[in-house]
């Protein structure tokens, strides 16, 4: 699940490329190509909330809010209704430096997810964990039982044209 500047709401990332991706709205469902030229991906893992001691993952908040009886505000709410709920649901907040419109975000990015039977959690580093596992063995093992592999040289850099002065 990720972020994208200047577009509203979730996506779910479908694929990348060099130069963007490919992006589908949770909301309307709308399978779309994002540039990285215009736009920049925030995944919803690394987003991470001010409090009055250290931050926070949003994955935390997003569990608060589930845990919470308290009935979730509308997303076009005034911004002391959407404080106010957060002073219940998360008091360790730090609402000086996490703007009304960041809270606002945060309640329709959980409605977005909840509406869409999203699990909300971490990944977790088992992945990565055996990953590292694998090619630690390809190391470990040499040219012994290992097929050669051959190195590929990479081609030249490209000359950028830059256009001709006229006189």
């Amino acid at each position: 699940m990720v972020s994208v500047t200047g577009l509203g709401g979730l996506f779910e990332l479908i694929s990348s490329k060099a130069d963007g991706g490919v992006v589908r709205s949770l909301e309307d469902k709308t399978t779309r190509f994002v540039s990285n030229r215009v736009h920049s991906f925030s995944h919803l893992e690394s987003i991470e909330i001010y409090t009055v001691k250290d931050n926070v993952n949003l994955v935390d908040i997003f569990t608060a809010m589930k845990d919470s009886k308290e009935p979730l505000p509308d997303g076009k709410a005034d911004a002391k209704a959407i404080k106010s709920y957060f002073e219940k649901v998360y008091p360790d907040m730090d609402f000086e430096r996490v703007y009304g419109s960041d809270m606002k975000k945060m309640v329709k990015w959980f409605d977005i997810l909840t509406r869409n039977n999203v699990e909300i959690k971490l990944s977790d580093n088992n992945g990565e964990e055996k990953t590292e596992a694998v090619a630690e063995k390809k190391t470990a093992t040499g040219n012994t039982g290992a097929p050669k592999t051959t190195a590929v040289k990479s081609a030249p850099p490209k000359k950028i044209n830059t256009p001709r002065k006229m006189a």
